[in-house]
């Protein structure tokens, strides 16, 4: 058996980009034109109140979050607290919350798509609801076939996102005028009463700090970085938004400031005439990329309340099916973007009526989990965050009056309209969740068991084979296998065990499935083999092998949303002494290195072993070297493999004088203790000497080069070369060493 466990794939950075990646789409590129004509100036004042609204509630969510990181979010604290009648309320609030939300970037991603191509109009749709349907049925192809989004990718948008619009504030700061702003009305030309309305409008803004609480179990030591994302995303874009926000209505008065394009407005008035295309369509550009991006996250983020619902069967778990081929929640998905796209449809031409019905939704959802966060305080002894929220229970308390209180100024008929969807969802607890949940509530005096979800198939204890009796030794040298192909299994587990034994340590083999992003990892490894049906068998062989080579050796396997990043962090993690994976030619995919430039773009855990697919073999090893670190690497491997295997080596040096060369290679060879090598010196091209080298040979050892990643992206490098060349199969080593951001780049 092996030991089977959720990844912790999302680091600070990550989680602080998902937040801040969601509500930027819609506090800068979409709201502020249609807010301004609603509030005025002050408008500034609304997107503040509604971050200071926000943060007390973020306060709550990261209490909640750090005592229990679990997939779904709100809907899982307030069903483990107030039971499945609020728990029902809060789900299917929360779902469709997001839904209205999705809509709502759609529209903004249509007006701005309008901009740049000509939309038709079709039967009673504006060319914007037009793009925004196109958009809405690509989010949802992409959440179904399992494109990447969060982690890595979110960060790069979020990244470019924030350069475009410093160069937006830069520039329109030299273009701001405070009579702009203040216009013949003054600051508050519709009366200040226009706040809270203003508040309840751009609320929508703030929603995206609750999809880090999605994800939760998800991140890298929770304690700490979930409340640091929550709060920190909160903070971060209410300064962002009170800033551009004012600039935009310092270049454009706000009377004139565009309802479906605000920031490509002002971005035409702030630059030069010579400059404004090209900045407009920048910023056009990052519009698309900023909505689309929200657009994405939310159609992912109901995924797993959808899961957690389903998991509880307060919705029918058929939702949660794990497509056959995507490994992705597909149902869920077709059935959020058919509501999705209905939204678009019927209410798409009023902005305000989606993004204000997205608030109340997710609003009533933050009253109820302040009240579940009162009832784990007061009635569940195991209750124990990480994190806990200042001044309680003034805190909780004040969010549910300041959520609940603000649907007051939303306005009628998006109240309505939301308030059916509540009444839905307690009609469809008493008609379907009542019968079939078997989950209650503190309040309903039952003591909450916090290690009851983790599906079966999820164990606790690794399990160790010890052929030779020993078991395993804590403090044992261990070589790390990353296994992801059968065909690759025996000779990355021979030549782990063979650099194991050589040194009296263990192996620990490792399989990572990779699971996309929509799906849930409490959903993947309750549907395990729907997703990976060779993982069992790689694990097994594994062992088997091992055994049969008497090595000591540990299995584990491990669900992430992350491919190479994760094995490296299970290297890490473990504290591993070197790591041995596979590629397949220059196309590295899956558990092994993921691209010929990967291991440029990833910090070393420890000495990296890359073996292609052609097998292992170490009776004629070839070892060409000219010093350095990598080639240290080399020489202590086919040390080890000289010494288990009674494989002979050749070292080969290319010098441009023999005799030089000779006593380098010499001396080399002395110095790393590969006693009888053959010793081959050559000049010429280093590669043709390689080549000329290699025939004959059942393996070829090369230390990774000291060229940087700009280098090998322009000019290719040594390694990369004979890695599509030689016949023979090729061993990849590489041993970390510091290297600046300058080093990586240019040296």
């Amino acid at each position: 058996m092996s030991d089977e466990e959720l990844a912790k794939d999302l680091g600070l950075l990550s989680a602080l980009t998902i937040g801040i990646g969601t509500m930027i789409g819609a506090g800068i590129f979409v709201l502020p034109g249609v807010a301004a004509s609603a509030a005025g100036p002050i408008v500034v004042v609304s997107f503040v109140v509604g971050g200071l609204i926000a943060l007390v509630n973020a306060l709550s969510v990261s209490e909640l979050g750090t005592a229990m990181p679990k997939a779904g979010g709100g809907y899982y604290y307030v069903n483990r607290a107030l039971g499945p009648l609020f728990g029902s309320i809060a789900g299917l609030g929360d779902w469709m919350g997001l839904a209205f939300a999705s809509a709502f970037y759609s529209i903004g991603f249509g007006q701005y798509l309008a901009t740049l191509v000509p939309m038709p109009d079709v039967l009673f749709l504006t060319d914007v609801q037009v793009g925004a349907l196109v958009a809405g049925a690509v989010f949802v192809g992409v959440n179904y076939i399992g494109a990447k989004e969060t982690g890595g990718v979110q960060t790069v948008i979020v990244t470019v996102l924030l350069a475009i619009l410093a160069l937006f504030a830069v520039q329109g700061w030299l273009s701001f005028d405070l009579a702009t702003v203040l216009g013949d009305g003054g600051v508050a030309p519709l009366g200040y009463g226009a706040i809270l309305p203003g508040t309840a409008l751009v609320f929508v803004s703030f929603l995206g700090y609750a999809k880090i609480a999605t994800v939760a179990e998800e991140l890298k030591n929770p304690g700490r970085n979930l409340p640091l994302a929550i709060i920190g995303s909160v903070a971060i874009v209410t300064v962002l938004y009170a800033i551009l926000v004012s600039i935009m209505l310092g270049v454009v008065p706000w009377t004139e400031l565009s309802q479906s394009a605000p920031l490509t407005q002002a971005t035409q008035v702030a630059f030069p005439v010579g400059l404004a295309g090209v900045a407009v369509t920048i910023v056009t550009l990052g519009a698309l990329l900023a909505t689309a991006s929200s657009a994405n996250a939310s159609i992912l983020a109901s995924a797993r309340i959808n899961f957690a619902m389903g998991r509880d069967r307060i919705v029918t778990n058929w939702l949660n099916e794990i497509h056959p081929k995507y490994a992705t929640p597909y149902r869920s998905i077709v059935v959020t973007g058919a509501v999705i796209v209905v939204f678009i449809a019927a209410l798409g031409r009023d902005i305000e009526v989606l993004a204000k019905a997205a608030s109340v939704l997710h609003l009533v959802v933050y009253a109820l989990m302040n009240a579940a966060l009162i009832v784990f305080r007061e009635t569940d002894p195991e209750y124990d965050p990480a994190f806990t929220v200042p001044l309680y229970p003034a805190t909780p308390l004040v969010g549910i009056v300041l959520s609940l209180g603000l649907l007051g100024f939303v306005g009628g008929q998006e109240l309505l309209l939301s308030g059916l969807f509540v009444v839905g969802a307690v009609v469809w607890y008493f008609a379907y969740a009542r019968t079939n949940t078997t989950r209650q509530g503190l309040l309903g005096q039952y003591v909450l068991d916090r290690d009851g979800d983790l599906p079966s198939s999820v164990v606790g204890a690794a399990a160790t084979v010890a052929p030779n009796g020993s078991g395993r030794e804590a403090d044992a040298p261990t070589t790390m296998v990353a296994l992801s192909n059968p065909r690759t299994e025996r000779s990355l587990v021979t030549l782990g065990a063979a650099l194991a034994k050589h040194e009296g340590g263990r192996v620990l083999a490792t399989h990572v499935i990779q699971v996309p992003d929509q799906t849930s990892l409490e959903a993947a490894a309750a549907q395990r083999d729907r997703i990976s049906k060779t993982s069992k068998r790689l694990v097994a062989d594994a062992r088997r092998d091992a055994e049969r080579l008497d090595v000591s050796v540990e299995t584990r396997t491990v669900l992430s949303h992350e491919g190479l990043g994760e094995v490296f962090d299970l290297a890490r993690e473990h504290g591993v002494e070197r790591l041995v994976m596979g590629h397949s030619g220059t196309r590295l995919a899956g558990g092994r290195v993921e691209g010929p430039l990967d291991e440029l773009t990833h910090d070393l855990p420890c000495d990296v072993l890359v073996l292609d697919e052609r097998g292992f073999d170490p009776s004629e090893i070839l070892l060409p070297t000219a010093g350095g670190h990598s080639s240290d690497l080399s020489a202590d491997v086919a040390r080890a493999l000289q010494e288990t295997n009674d494989a002979r080596v050749s070292v080969l040096h290319v010098a441009d004088d023999p005799t030089a060369g000779r006593e380098f290679l010499e001396q080399w060879v002395d110095d790393h203790g590969l006693e009888g090598a053959e010793l081959l010196v050559e000049t010429g091209d280093v590669e043709d000497a390689i080549g000329d080298a290699a025939a004959g040979k059942s393996l070829v050892i090369v230390g990774a080069t000291e060229r940087g990643l700009v280098s090998r992206i322009v000019g290719g490098s040594l390694t990369l070369s004979v890695l599509d060349d030689l016949d023979t199969t090729v061993l990849l080593a590489e041993r970390p060493h510091p290297r600046s951001i300058r080093q990586r780049l240019f040296r």
